[in-house]
């Protein structure tokens, strides 16, 4: 993640482009070219290409407030995945999702925390987005993918906690009753957010996808702003060379 100003952006119906770091889409691939540098504490480069596949692309947006201020969009909800990026062990080939958030307000002027989980399953994937919003009103969502990219609302199994991140965030998703959800593998730890790869069951079957953990009390704290302003390197004036 790199704050630049507005020089660094250019965009096109296929081409979307911030310094010197894009997304293109061929029309049945998203190739995404990464060339950044990091920031503290451990100040590094990070260079190479993401070559996602998409299973499907569904037309599929969920409201998060009922104005609609905050939309989640699964683009593609299920897809292959190759990464080759120019580091010792960051090559691979797997399974991956796309998805992103839009919306016009702050989040934390919305929302207290939330809580996204999708998992790849047998039959397509599920995803679970539960909210407790600024005036008190929950949102609870599950949508059900199948193999073709067709969304369906369904019902879940229980709010289950799990245990608590590195930086003490709480943690839930949905489990089978009696089964405990685990955390097996760390992908970000911070003091308001936590990523995850999370194993539980869902209608009697194991499943292990990606989930996170937000808590925007914390975020908004004048607290930990500033770490943010660390955290994330500012490129405010950079350009395109040509």
């Amino acid at each position: 993640m790199t704050d630049r100003g507005r020089s660094a952006l250019r965009q096109t119906n296929d081409t979307f482009e911030v310094g010197p770091s894009k997304m293109h889409w061929t029309g049945k691939d998203l190739v995404i070219d990464i060339d950044e540098v990091s920031g503290p504490p451990i100040i590094s480069r990070m260079r190479g290409r993401i070559i996602l596949k998409p299973k499907a692309v569904t037309n599929v947006e969920l409201p998060l407030t009922p104005d609609g201020a905050h939309i989640w969009r699964p683009f593609a909800p299920m897809a292959d995945i190759d990464v080759a990026l120019e580091a010792p062990g960051w090559q691979w080939s797997g399974h991956g999702y796309f998805d992103a958030n839009f919306g016009t307000r702050a989040l934390e002027t919305d929302f207290r925390f939330w809580t996204w989980g999708r998992y790849p399953r047998k039959d397509g994937a599920i995803c679970f987005y539960d909210a407790t919003r600024r005036d008190g009103s929950e949102l609870e969502t599950a949508i059900a993918f199948d193999a073709a990219g067709q969304a369906t609302t369904v019902a879940a199994p229980p709010r289950t906690a799990f245990k608590r991140s590195l930086w003490q965030v709480r943690r839930e998703t949905r489990a089978d009753p009696g089964h405990m959800p685990r955390q097996v593998l760390n992908m970000l730890d911070a003091p308001f957010y936590s990523r995850s790869a999370v194993s539980t069951r869902i209608d009697g079957e194991d499943v292990t996808g990606v989930h996170e953990a937000l808590d925007l009390n914390r975020f908004r704290s004048p607290l930990l702003k500033p770490m943010l302003a660390v955290r994330v390197p500012r490129r405010p004036k950079w350009v395109f060379a040509e």
